[in-house]
């Protein structure tokens, strides 16, 4: 299982703490595989992009426009955080639904 998101954002520690076969791979030193954030794009749509960061905030209106896509490649903060791969299944956040699904046995 991989955890996708920023070593230092509190939300990706506590789900790597509650998941500790989990690897967190911070997306700034090492970015999702394309074809994991395609299949998340597909499968969340707009809700990939957290447009309520600062990254977001600070960006100018010209530059929001672009594709959510290109976006996450050239602003890794961009993305919703975790995305959480277990064995091919996407999960976006640390919801109680997230938590109940990925719970331990």
């Amino acid at each position: 299982m991989i955890i996708y998101g920023l070593k230092n954002c509190d939300t990706c520690r506590k789900a790597a703490k509650a998941l500790p076969d989990a690897t967190l791979q911070d997306v700034r030193d090492a970015p999702v595989p394309d074809g994991t954030l395609s299949a998340a794009l597909a499968q969340f749509g707009d809700a990939l992009l957290n447009t309520r960061s600062t990254t977001w905030r600070n960006l100018p209106d010209a530059a929001r426009s672009g594709a959510p896509l290109d976006l996450i490649a050239q602003y890794p903060a961009l993305m919703k955080r975790p995305l959480i791969d277990a064995s091919g299944t996407l999960y976006l956040g640390w919801g109680k639904d997230v938590q109940a699904a990925l719970r331990q046995p």
